[in-house]
């Protein structure tokens, strides 16, 4: 019994090597075709998505702070964390929605992941900097 649990494990690792080698090599640094396109394109918004969530961190550090400042001074004024992560539930809808309306240039052509995953990159990088204005502007 452990050894076909053993032949099992080493052939899933082959054919995991297999499908590795199979897969295509993406060229984003002059990318050439569609699908290289439609990577880049993916890998980009990853990039600007960790980018956001990391200044999204520090938002809500901020905003934190700023909430324990006027709970000890005036108490009404609170809500500084719950503002930003309404405004950022909403900003997700309104990217979501607007960048797929945007895909609609191409709807169902080999286009559309492109246009709706640069959108979504615009939008993001928009989206950080507003974010880092918020604790870069006040200082505290």
């Amino acid at each position: 019994m452990k050894g076909a649990f053993l032949a099992a494990g080493l052939l899933l690792l082959s054919l995991a090597g297999a499908a590795q080698a199979q897969q295509p090599k993406f060229n984003c640094t002059d990318p050439q075709t569609q699908q290289d396109m439609n990577f880049c394109a993916g890998e980009d918004y990853g990039r600007a998505d960790k980018d956001l969530n990391r200044v999204y961190k520090r938002a809500i550090a901020w905003a934190q702070e700023q909430d324990a400042y006027w709970k000890d001074t005036d108490e009404e004024k609170v809500g500084a964390v719950e503002a930003l992560k309404k405004a950022q539930r909403a900003w997700i809808d309104y990217r979501d929605g607007h960048c797929d309306a945007y895909g609609f240039q191409a709807r169902g052509g080999s286009m559309e992941p492109q246009l709706v995953a640069s959108c979504m990159t615009d939008l993001t990088k928009a989206r950080t900097r507003e974010l880092q204005a918020l604790y870069k502007e006040t200082g505290r």
